[in-house]
């Protein structure tokens, strides 16, 4: 049965989805991606439609959309017009539903070499800015308790497993590093009640450790594509580092309600529950209107 299905798409894919395309512009008079920009509104649906339309067409000009530069992008539209005949007179929206959703295209793949690039850098106690970032996150989560020194116990307060958080950094780089800032930084307030969570005695785990964690999570959803719909519906254009540390806010934030809630018998079980999150938050992005936004989660509350 599995084998029939292979069978069929590739028959589908290569001779059948032509033909059908070519009936239906006869019949209605517009091409497929004419069909999907005035057919959807904006958002993961339509750009997830297109992207694929791009990505299945026999022409090099829409296949190559997809790899073209953001300054390029408008140019890139136009060509596209021509290939495909759209005439700006018939369909004004077009030129401007399509730039979107080609910003939106681009964009996420721009954001996981971004990403993917603060991953590889290494915490160094050498470099400032990155002592600088480390001595913030200590003051924003512990404002009345002063560091006794760089290397201290005191770093188990806020969830690090040495006296030197720089050992903790080595899966994620830098990029750890910054999805706590960013959280402690533009949620504060919610940033140190998940902290004192963790520190509950029977309910508690390492909050930097289960953060650093959370960003390997968010990391390989972006990695696998499985972010689009989320990144799709919440910006219009072009996705940046800070929405990627934003969805990390998220992934925080939902995390610490999901063990609370949960309530494990030890910090032991943390794999399995994490795997449970995980799936959880699998299934939200199966949704084409998913959002997953921290502020939107508060506002719920």
């Amino acid at each position: 049965m599995e084998m029939f299905g292979y069978i069929w798409q590739y028959v589908y894919t290569s001779f059948l989805r032509y033909w059908l395309k070519w009936l239906i512009r006869q019949a209605t008079g517009k091409c497929e991606l004419q069909r999907i920009c005035s057919g959807y509104k904006p958002g993961a649906t339509r750009t997830m439609k297109a992207e694929f339309s791009l990505k299945s067409s026999k022409s090099k000009v829409l296949r190559g959309a997809l790899e073209t530069k953001k300054d390029d992008l408008e140019q890139c539209v136009n060509q596209i017009m021509k290939e495909k005949n759209v005439k700006p007179q018939k369909s004004p929206m077009f030129k401007e539903s399509l730039h979107i959703c080609l910003l939106q295209i681009t964009g996420y793949n721009s954001l996981y070499i971004s990403v993917e690039d603060l991953r590889k850098v290494v915490f160094s106690s050498e470099n400032q800015e990155h002592e600088a970032m480390l001595l913030k996150l200590w003051d924003l989560l512990m404002p009345t308790v002063k560091l006794e020194s760089r290397i201290t116990k005191q770093w188990g307060d806020i969830g690090f497993q040495g006296d030197d958080p720089k050992t903790d950094f080595r899966g994620m780089g830098l990029l750890g590093l910054i999805n706590l800032v960013f959280f402690s930084e533009n949620y504060t307030e919610e940033a140190r009640q998940v902290l004192s969570h963790a520190n509950h005695p029977k309910l508690g785990y390492s909050y930097a450790i289960v953060g650093i964690n959370l960003t390997e999570m968010a990391y390989s959803l972006l990695k696998s594509g499985a972010l689009k719909p989320h990144f799709y519906n919440t910006v219009l254009g072009t996705p940046e580092l800070r929405h990627f540390h934003q969805l990390y806010c998220y992934l925080a934030y939902e995390f610490d309600k999901f063990w609370v809630a949960e309530e494990p018998e030890s910090i032991m079980e943390f794999n399995q529950y994490r795997e449970k999150f995980h799936n959880i938050v699998k299934t939200h992005l199966q949704d084409p209107d998913v959002s997953l936004i921290l502020t939107d989660t508060l506002a719920k509350n």
